[in-house]
C-alpha cells in the first residue's frame, strides 16, 4: 500500500526558535531517513518544498481564475515536504510518521490509492 506521510511547519519560526545545532541534526535525520526508506525499499518519492512564501494559491471566483501570493492566510504552517511511501500497512506508515514528527510540527499520513475507489 501507497502512503503519503506530510510534514508540516513553518521555516521562519524555525529559524526564530531553533537553534542551528538543532537545525543541523534536523537535516541529518531527514538524509538518513531517506537513505534508510531506500534501503528497505519502501521509498517511493521525497520532496522538500521552497518556502511557503514562494507559493501561489489558484482559485475560481465567479467562473475567473484568479491567483494570489502565498498559502492560505489561515494557516500558520504549511506543507514544508513530503514522502510517498509503499509499505506493508497503516501501521508501518505511522511508525514511519512517528519518527518524522520530532522535528515538524504536525505530520499527516494518507493512503494514496492507484485509482478511483471503484478501480482498486
Amino acid at each position: 500500500m501507497k502512503y503519503m506521510i506530510m510534514m508540516f511547519g513553518d521555516a521562519a519560526t524555525m529559524r526564530e526558535e531553533r537553534s542551528p545545532a538543532w537545525v543541523a541534526e534536523m537535516m541529518a535525520f531527514m538524509g538518513g531517513f531517506i537513505a534508510e526508506l531506500e534501503k528497505n525499499g519502501e521509498l517511493v518519492v521525497a520532496r522538500g518544498l521552497a518556502d511557503p512564501g514562494t507559493a501561489r494559491t489558484v482559485s475560481l471566483v465567479d467562473g475567473q481564475v484568479v491567483v494570489s501570493d502565498g498559502p492560505f492566510a489561515e494557516a500558520k504552517e504549511s506543507l514544508a515536504g513530503f514522502w510517498v511511501v509503499e509499505v506493508e500497512n497503516e501501521a508501518r506508515a505511522i511508525e514511519l510518521a512517528s519518527q518524522v514528527v520530532v522535528w515538524a510540527d504536525r505530520v499527516e499520513v494518507r493512503e494514496t490509492p492507484d485509482g478511483p475507489p471503484d478501480e482498486q
